[in-house]
């Protein structure tokens, strides 16, 4: 896969021919500034065309502008069900973190590789694409199916639509493996996420006679407190799972803005907030009660002094919680490419595994190269060892696809 932007890629040289291949398509993918604010497209047209040129066709499926696109693309018979391979192109922002090289360009050092989305997770995509003159030596008995997609880092939303269209595909992957950071580590469980902002419209008064207006800073103070009062009743009465670093939901507040002036009583206030729950729970029923305590005891109190104060609650990014039993042929299928005997693993943070699994009943596992504690901070890396283990895990899963398909 060769492309000419004008600009040089560095390409650090690992001295082994397979080694080398690989970190030349890992700098080539770390190339692209695919950060979620800008287009993806160029990566998404060279991935296009590396499949191309082995014969491959891939499905493009783009947003509302036109400006991103999800890449689909089948390996193999197209009439039989087979093993997805899914990664997000986008990555995060570099703005304001200290970076010893350039986040864009793959440097190596240490047994370590480093660039922005060498872990999160160009890493796994350059895994595969490497992989793909060995899915074209010998037929697959049973299918590889590609899925990269769009703006997974700014809530799981470009996949979405590639979901939609995989619906309505007559024949759909039987397991799917999320190649998210995990260490090589077979995940089978991870928490859902809910965000939402609120706006409050309170009523602005002289700081002299506060009585006369509504102050829209001290009603959220108000209502962050009763969020906070909320989370507190998980660790009594909510569920607990061991198996997490974080052994239950958590509610956080982010960021808030309100006031104009120290003598000006604030007539509006923003902040917002997130739910990370459980995959056995719902955002919903957190909802409600943060809800509730809105209607019953902040709007009237609101009210009292002016009718026209309000308070909205605008979701924002959100997706299911991953909970793939133990025992699922797709954990007992990757557990025995990796020769790993151990209990699979739980995680708190998302992926786009369970709206796979929510929406289109494709069970799946997260399972890539990396750490996920190298990832979104300056000087980003993957370890070489585990890019290699990555690399070779594809393998076998592609000489067992050819040679027994998905029996194990």
């Amino acid at each position: 896969c060769v492309r000419g932007t004008g600009r040089p890629v560095s390409i650090p040289e690992a001295g082994d021919q397979a080694q080398d291949e690989l970190y030349q398509l890992l700098g080539e993918l770390i190339a692209f500034d695919t950060t979620s604010r800008n287009s993806n497209l160029d990566l998404i047209a060279w991935v296009k065309d590396c499949l191309a040129g082995f014969g491959i066709d891939s499905l493009l499926v783009h947003d509302e502008t036109g400006a991103k696109a999800n890449l689909y693309a089948t390996i193999g018979p197209e009439d039989k069900p087979g093993v997805m391979l899914s990664g997000h192109t986008d990555v995060v922002p570099v703005d304001g973190q200290d970076w010893s090289t350039d986040p864009f360009v793959l440097s190596r050092k240490d047994g370590a590789l480093f660039g922005r989305g060498t872990a999160d997770m160009k890493g796994f995509i350059a895994c595969v694409l490497a992989k793909v003159p060995q899915m074209m030596e010998k037929p697959l008995l049973a299918p590889v199916h590609l899925a990269f997609s769009y703006d997974e880092e700014i809530g799981c939303i470009g996949v979405r639509r590639l979901l939609d269209v995989l619906t309505q595909q007559p024949v759909k992957p039987a397991m799917g493996i999320i190649g998210e950071p995990t260490t090589m580590k077979v995940i089978n469980a991870h928490k859902g996420k809910q965000s939402w902002r609120v706006h409050i419209r309170g009523r602005a008064a002289h700081s002299a006679y506060p009585v006369e207006g509504v102050n829209a800073v001290e009603i959220a103070a108000d209502l962050i407190c009763h969020i906070r009062n909320v989370y507190k009743t998980v660790h009594e009465h909510g569920l607990i799972d061991d198996g997490y670093r974080v052994p239950h939901s958590t509610l956080h507040v982010g960021p808030i803005e309100g006031g104009r002036a120290l003598n000006i009583v604030p007539d509006a206030c923003e902040f917002r907030f997130e739910l990370r729950h459980l995959p056995e729970e719902t955002a919903d029923s957190y909802f409600q009660q943060i809800a509730s305590y809105v209607d019953h005891e902040l709007l009237p109190r609101m009210h009292a002094v002016d009718p026209q104060t309000s308070i909205s609650i605008e979701p924002l990014a959100g997706y299911p919680g991953l909970n793939t039993p133990a025992d699922a042929p797709v954990v007992r299928f990757v557990q025995m490419l990796l020769e790993d005997n151990s209990n699979p693993e739980k995680i708190s943070f998302g992926s786009e595994a369970g709206l796979f699994g929510d929406q289109v009943k494709i069970p799946c596992v997260v399972c890539g190269p990396g750490s996920i504690l190298q990832a979104h901070r300056p000087d980003e890396y993957v370890e070489e060892a585990q890019l290699m283990q990555c690399w070779r895990f594809i393998g076998r899963l592609v000489s067992h696809l050819q040679s027994r398909g998905l029996q194990h």
